[in-house]
């Protein structure tokens, strides 16, 4: 086999290939002669069948074999010789071959960047905290007392008012007919939860017990049920009884309708729980801090590849004309920035570039700190997955472990987020008391925020000023 390599501009490289007929023909006898000695063929001892039948029915199968195995052979060893890692899968062109000849193949692969990692010890990171007041644990225990509030037929003979709660028998009917989903006996509806259609709750108000009512409505023109959308109808509507809310009194009984011991502890639990959920959306806010930071600080090439797929992925997420995916190659949308503009499509560029570079650096901090995903964190991240849906647990788990891509999507942000926790580790935390609403103020970014944030990194390109003002974390790990 000679390989000698044709290429080297940027992060691709390209190889000639060369795998000789003498050495294919060597190991295609091989596997001919080890088949032979394990046959079974009719007319003929078992280990016993001669070479030339076992070439004459399998020579073409093996031949193949012999020629997948001896371009992935070539394919490994060039990476290794040329100490060479990819950053994606190499791509391997058979550019001629006939039986009885040489192979002749190219090979084409992006390279790993070569880029030093900041020292994440100097990282100045506000991470923004919540504490947690009396005042928001009784109103969340009230919230709590609210949503299990119970009701009690009213004695008297008043008409229903908004905050009481009916039962009810109805169906409803367009154009003279009863529709699929339209009829319930003894539903329960409180007046003012606007959990029916528009206007059906308001014309109960004043009704009485005993009373049938003919409720007209219209269902609203993007009713997820398309048939009905738009449409007027009619509801009879029986009220059988009008029951009103009893006041819920908050004291250690009602703590132990929860489970609890007392009221106390449904305190600590309801304390407990508004933290975590602060502390989630507080690290959340850290990380980002983190990853635009690092942005910040490092600028190196990146693989065309890498950032041509995120590229495309971030313009079906932009751009709603974009045509599907499939996942049939010859269905495959080649153009899923058609239709954008050009500074969309720019945007989509700059953050393909922002997502590509700091998913390499964190893995290169992953990979140069022993950060790994094991076993047990995937396991309980498919467990996770499969809770969102019952009565599916057998076929959503089955799915992922026959799918390996599937478990990658799941392990990929468990690396991440070990990543992040490694960093907040080094980095200087300063916290800062905010309020509730400063926590999830702009709790969310949207690609044109992030668009903003990646032209602003990418501006800072000056690599011998970030070499010198970085070192490798290596050296201090």
């Amino acid at each position: 086999m000679a390989v000698t390599q044709t290429l080297s501009e940027g992060l691709k490289r390209e190889f000639e290939v060369i795998i000789t007929k003498n050495e294919i023909d060597k190991s295609v006898d091989q596997k001919l002669e080890t088949i032979a000695k394990k046959a079974n063929l009719p007319g003929f001892r078992p280990g016993k069948v001669p070479v030339s039948v076992v070439k004459n029915r399998f020579g073409k199968q093996v031949l193949d074999e012999v020629l997948r195995e001896s371009v992935d052979t070539a394919t490994k060893d060039t990476m290794e010789k040329n100490k060479l890692t990819p950053s994606s899968q190499p791509k391997i062109e058979i550019l001629s071959f006939e039986e009885g000849k040489d192979l002749k193949a190219k090979l084409l692969v992006e390279i790993m960047p070569d880029f030093e990692i900041p020292d994440l010890s100097t990282l100045n990171i506000t991470k923004p905290t919540v504490k947690v007041t009396e005042k928001d644990i009784n109103d969340a225990v009230e919230k709590i007392a609210n949503e299990n509030t119970d009701t009690r037929e009213i004695t008297n003979d008043r008409t229903a008012k908004k905050g009481d709660t009916l039962v009810i028998d109805f169906i409803g009917k367009v154009d003279g007919k009863p529709f699929e989903g339209g009829e319930a006996k003894a539903h329960n509806l409180k007046l003012g939860s606007k959990t029916f259609i528009p206007g059906f709750e308001d014309a109960l108000i004043g009704s009485s017990k005993g009373e049938t009512k003919k409720v007209k409505v219209t269902f609203p023109k993007d009713y997820q049920a398309k048939n009905l959308a738009g449409k007027d109808a009619v509801f009879e509507t029986k009220i059988n009884s009008i029951r009103e809310d009893v006041e819920v009194k908050i004291d250690d009984d009602f703590a132990k309708k929860l489970g609890l011991n007392d009221l106390g502890a449904l305190k600590k639990a309801v304390s407990e729980q508004i933290s975590k959920q602060h502390q989630q959306q507080s690290r959340d806010k850290a990380k980002r801090q983190i990853l635009d930071k690092l942005a910040d600080l490092v600028s190196f090439d990146l693989p065309e590849t890498l950032e041509k797929e995120e590229y495309n992925n971030i313009c079906k997420a932009m751009n709603p004309n974009s045509k599907p995916d499939t996942g049939k190659s010859e269905e495959k949308n080649p153009d899923p920035d058609k239709g954008m503009s050009k500074e969309e499509k720019l945007d989509a560029s700059e953050i393909a570039k922002r997502r590509v570079r700091l998913g390499l650096l964190l893995s290169e901090i992953g990979r140069k700190n022993n950060i790994k995903v094991e076993e047990e964190d995937t396991r309980n991240a498919m467990m996770k997955e499969i809770q969102k849906y019952p009565g599916q647990e057998k076929q959503i788990m089955d799915y992922l472990k026959s799918n390996p891509e599937a478990q990658q999507q799941l392990s990929g942000p468990i690396f991440e987020d070990k990543i992040i926790d490694f960093i907040l580790e080094l980095a200087n935390i300063k916290e800062k008391i905010v309020s509730v609403e400063e926590l999830y103020k702009e709790d969310e970014m949207d690609l044109k925020k992030e668009a903003t944030k990646a032209k602003k990194s990418n501006k800072v390109v000056d690599k011998n000023k970030i070499k010198k003002q970085t070192k490798k974390i290596s050296k201090k790990s």
